[in-house]
């Protein structure tokens, strides 16, 4: 007995020729990649032309087709965000985005936001957590952690109009899970060194001032 069964074993073998697109019973399911080239945040001035970079877009390897969630339009100044997306046969989608700044003609011509510069670090004393700014434009910055809290490495678009008036111009931000803008802000540039204040609206972050102080 120990033998046939030691023989039936050896010479049992198994069957990997799987019809195309299976393993056994089970179906391959291949799942879309979505990558943006370019910048996640641009920023362009009002009247000039867009040009998307576009994404990588792959299914199983082979470049794929994806959709945009709406379009920019360079006539308007705002912030648009973007959104692409491929599918597969069985319904499962990727996506990626970014912002679009449209920023407002002649802000330029203003010889203090031209001169501007609010770059740097800040700190909210209030939690003892820094935010960021870079700019990205005449008048345009990312702001990393607007809220001074929970929001570390999360971007949002801020905007210099005018003299040293700072607003979040509304915007859809998958960093914040949707809608975000701010309210009351102030920036003072001295005595050194500068602070601003403002209040962060975002899910969860309530409607508090805000204080920051450069570092």
């Amino acid at each position: 007995l120990i033998v046939m069964v030691t023989s039936f074993s050896c010479n049992k073998k198994d069957n990997f020729n799987y019809t195309p697109g299976t393993v056994g019973i089970s179906k391959i399911i291949y799942f879309p990649l979505v990558s943006i080239k370019g910048d996640r945040i641009i920023s362009i001035v009002q009247g000039s032309t867009y040009t998307d970079p576009g994404v990588d877009a792959t299914l199983n390897g082979q470049t794929t087709t994806y959709t945009t969630s709406t379009t920019v339009d360079a006539s308007t100044p705002g912030v648009y965000t973007l959104i692409y997306t491929a599918v597969n046969t069985e319904g499962y989608s990727a996506s990626d985005w970014r912002m679009v700044v449209v920023a407002p003609a002649g802000l330029d011509a203003d010889p203090v936001v031209s001169a501007n510069d609010f770059s740097g670090t800040y700190l909210r004393a209030a939690t003892g957590v820094t935010s960021t700014w870079t700019k990205l434009a005449t008048g345009v910055y990312k702001v990393e952690n607007a809220g001074g809290s929970s929001g570390v490495g999360k971007n949002v678009v801020a905007v210099n109009y005018s003299g040293y008036s700072i607003s979040i111009p509304s915007q859809n931000d998958p960093d914040f899970g949707g809608v975000v803008s701010s309210s009351n802000e102030t920036y003072t540039p001295t005595p050194a060194p500068a602070s601003y204040s403002w209040v962060f609206h975002a899910v969860g972050y309530g409607t508090g001032l805000r204080t920051f102080v450069k570092q």
